[in-house]
């Protein structure tokens, strides 16, 4: 088993709605750590530049204002295959598909206001990581 860092993200719903100890503590519970955390208030060029792979996407707007709708908390998540395990405990994006037990799936009231983001591969992690952590 190979000890990972991964860049988790919870959201302004998940800030909103009160949700941060309640989700901080399934990723403690699971066994993973918490080895940096910050608040941050993201603009539209760190959300154009987190969110680039889906820029050119109808709904893209809307998660634009959504993101900048308020607070974000970012984390750096270490643990024992941190990345492939947080993306296993978040659960999947579509709020209808995410199963009972996983973060989405207990607390997500829809796909675009879906509490949580994971990085979904090591080399993403580092670089999101650099993004929102170690930026110039």
């Amino acid at each position: 088993m190979a000890i990972e860092k991964t860049y988790v993200m919870l959201k302004p719903d998940c800030i909103k709605r009160r949700l941060i100890g309640a989700v901080i503590s399934r990723i403690e519970n699971k066994g993973y750590r918490i080895a940096e955390a910050k608040m941050m208030t993201l603009d539209k060029a760190k959300i154009g530049e987190h969110y680039a792979h889906i820029a050119d996407r109808d709904f893209f707007p809307e998660v634009v204002e959504y993101m900048m709708s308020g607070p974000v908390l970012g984390m750096i998540v270490e643990g024992e295959n941190a990345v492939s395990g947080m993306r296993i405990l978040v659960g999947p994006t579509k709020v209808e598909t995410a199963p009972a037990g996983t973060i989405r799936g207990d607390f997500a009231v829809s796909t675009t206001e879906n509490l949580i983001h994971a990085s979904d591969s090591a080399e993403n992690a580092r670089i999101e990581i650099k993004r929102f952590f170690y930026h110039d």
